[in-house]
């Protein structure tokens, strides 16, 4: 199942989708699904302006658009204009676009560009006053970001070698090779990628991953190196201004950058917020779990002194500098944020700003601009731009854009937080949104989101497929904030990491077990869902409490804990599960890994304890062009249930009627770069899946 273009698997590949085929065509309400969707997606959507000098960028979809435009405006009551349509990069809406980086003087675009939902990236510049493209074209980009120097000559970016038997990136989704030997580069503007400055590489360390960025003032380039996907990172920097010939200089030479390392140990995670000269601010979580703000002289780099030090209970996400030497700092303060304006210098209150339940999705502000805009939503607020002047004495927001979504009254619905305990006593969030004033009688089909990896937190969004469950199915809809996450810092993450992973299964179970008894539904009612690390929640907890659930469904899930490390970048994941090479963490993995724990739940051995007869009817989701979370995980774990649970039970006949199937998306990835119709299609067929498998009816 590993060798995806074997003609074993994908006559294997075949068969399932025929059944799912079959399987979704007796879903009766798959069809009002889709229509539902589209009517609530046929809406405006924005995204927070950014500014290059007098220009403003940002992306917009007037409704049903495959994708949103890359815009532009030349000051805030300029024209706007579309500057890049990636609408115009395919027929079938497959090549997205999944990065940019505008220069500082705003002249030029770099972007990038993705086929199939491939995290490899094809990046191309244009001239942003005629938008005139020019030759340049870079490949085999992965894990990148477009890092500009402030002449506006060139950028860093960061790559993979070609692989042997390079074909081109077009088709490269399907690699599954383990990603190995990251380098980054300078590109200068109108030359060809062979001739690109080689500024870093490290062959005796070909898991690091490199992440370049250019200081506002332009005097530095940074270097963040990772080796794994936990907020750990070494930083290095480089004094461009210290370059005797300039980057052009160490063209032709073998020399790479001049980087010294300010941090060379894999301790904690170092984020650069602003730099006056060689004083660098950063936000770190070294000693401070829920992060705090430090400063440091590069010239002394022995002397740090903390700036905000760490809150004693809310999580310090971000830090923006702004407006000369103001800070817009956020919070998060049990799983809400909180916002407010501090002295870079001092990190003195100056003022909070209030801003209603929900999240803050990005912050776009610089040191040179008194405006910031910040990017709102919430469970029941479509989303919202607020416009901030620093400059005020007393900054106020003020509705930049909101987004309003014909056909959704938010009067007629609730969100609430509650807290609940889990298997060892912890206390654990989790968000509830409903139909106001619901009975709690056990009746109302349930849905039960849960993610619990990598220190992400799963913060209030908007989602208009979750407007149609509740209002058109009368689901109840809950996002738990378990164990792994990053709601409560990096003493949280590491409480459902490593060994301590059963943590999420149990926060999630217990998740379960609440919404059963404090009356919101019964398990025949109870749906669970998940995606990636979300995957992985989901198939171990059927595997673990079958019984407890009336549908599962679970995307683009590690399912296969023993060789994960051993494809694409599945090796960076071992920071939060461990690795099977080791002998103490392969026996960790072994005993939740979905794919080696599959028993019958009618036979006294399983973990259910016997008292279950089947597994619940379940949807696994994959996409042919994966190349994160490769689609072998699901197939073998597809395979592994079909032979545990049914195949050679046929003589006697199986107890397993509950079906289990394969939805397998075709020229689609781990879920980056969907068209609007593509996402719109999985939702109607996953939901009418778990509609019909729990006895749903449509309201009208």
């Amino acid at each position: 199942m590993e060798d995806l273009e074997s003609k074993e698997v994908k006559e294997f590949v075949e068969a399932q989708s025929a059944v799912a085929d079959a399987v979704l065509s007796t879903c009766d309400h798959r069809g009002r699904l889709r229509g539902q969707l589209t009517a609530l997606l046929d809406h405006p959507r924005y995204r927070a302006p950014f500014k290059r000098r007098g220009s403003y960028f940002y992306f917009h979809n007037p409704g049903l658009l495959p994708h949103a435009a890359l815009h532009v405006q030349h000051g805030l009551d300029g024209e706007p204009g579309v500057l890049l349509d990636p609408n115009a990069f395919s027929d079938d809406a497959t090549v997205s676009l999944s990065m940019i980086g505008v220069s500082d003087d705003g002249e030029h675009l770099a972007y990038g560009t993705s086929g199939s939902g491939s995290d490899w990236v094809t990046v191309r510049v244009m001239r942003v006053r005629d938008k005139h493209r020019l030759p340049d074209c870079l490949s085999w980009v992965k894990f990148s970001r477009i890092a500009w120097t402030c002449d506006g000559k060139g950028f860093f970016y960061s790559r993979f070698p070609a692989p042997k038997g390079d074909d081109g990136v077009q088709n490269s989704g399907i690699r599954t090779d383990i990603n190995l030997n990251h380098e980054v580069y300078y590109h200068l503007l109108g030359t060809d990628q062979s001739d690109d400055v080689l500024c870093w590489n490290d062959p005796e360390h070909p898991k690091h991953i490199y992440t370049p960025e250019v200081t506002e003032d332009g005097k530095y380039v940074l270097l963040s190196v990772s080796e794994a996907s936990e907020p750990v990172n070494k930083l290095y920097y480089c004094d461009l201004s210290a370059l005797p010939h300039g980057l052009e200089g160490i063209k032709g030479t073998r020399d790479m950058l001049p980087f010294v390392k300010l941090v060379d140990e894999f301790e904690a995670y170092y984020g650069v917020i602003a730099n006056d000269d060689a004083q660098f601010t950063i936000l770190t979580n070294k000693d401070a779990p829920r992060y705090k703000l430090s400063r440091v002289g590069i010239d002394n780099p022995q002397s740090w002194v903390d700036v905000i030090p760490e809150d004693d209970k809310a999580v310090l996400e971000s830090a923006c500098a702004v407006h000369g030497n103001k800070l817009l700092v956020n919070y998060l303060s049990d799983v809400k944020y909180v916002l407010q304006v501090r002295s870079l210098i001092t990190g003195e209150l100056l003022h909070d700003i209030p801003i209603d339940i929900g999240s803050v999705n990005g912050i776009t502000g610089r040191r040179v601009d008194s405006e910031v805009f910040i990017e709102f939503a919430g469970f029941l607020t479509p989303g919202i731009i607020y416009r901030c002047d620093l400059s005020a004495e007393t900054p106020e927001m003020n509705i930049y854009r909101e987004i309003s979504v014909p056909g959704f009254d938010r009067t007629g619905f609730e969100a609430k937080q509650v807290f609940y305990q889990s298997k060892d006593g912890t206390k654990v969030p989790m968000f509830i949104v409903s139909k106001k004033g619901i009975d709690l009688d056990g009746s109302h089909p349930t849905l039960l989101y849960g993610y619990g990896g990598f220190g992400m937190s799963m913060t209030p969004q908007f989602s208009a497929a979750r407007v149609v469950l509740m209002r058109n199915l009368g689901l109840v809809t809950c996002i738990a904030n378990i164990r792994g996450g990053g709601e409560y810092g990096e003493g949280w993450h590491r409480a459902g990491s490593l060994a301590n992973k059963q943590n999420c299964f149990d926060d999630f179970i217990a998740a379960g077990e609440f919404l059963v008894s404090a009356g919101y539904t019964s398990p025949s009612r109870l749906c669970i869902e998940g995606g990636s690390n979300g995957g992985l929640l989901v198939a171990g907890c059927v595997n673990q409490r079958p019984g407890l659930f009336g549908c599962a469904l679970a995307h683009v899930g590690v399912m296969d804990m023993l060789r994960f490390h051993k494809f694409t970048i599945g090796r960076a994941w071992t920071c939060d599960f461990g690795c099977s090479e080791n002998e103490e963490e392969f026996h960790w993995l072994i005993k939740y890994s979905p794919l080696h724990n599959v028993r019958r739940p009618w036979e006294k051995c399983a973990g259910g304890g016997g008292d279950h007869r089947q597994y619940p009817p379940i949807m696994l989701l994959t996409a042919d062009h994966d190349d994160r979370v490769v689609p072998s995980h699901t197939l073998k774990f597809l395979a592994t249930m079909q032979h545990v649970l049914c195949t050679s039970l046929q003589e006697h006949g199986s107890p397993q009627t509950n079906p289990i199937v394969a939805r397998i998306a075709r020229k689609s990835g781990h879920g980056c770069g969907r068209s609007t119709q593509k996402i719109i299609d999985e939702a109607a067929d996953r939901y009418a899946f778990a509609a019909k498998m729990m006895g749903l009816s449509w309201i009208d």
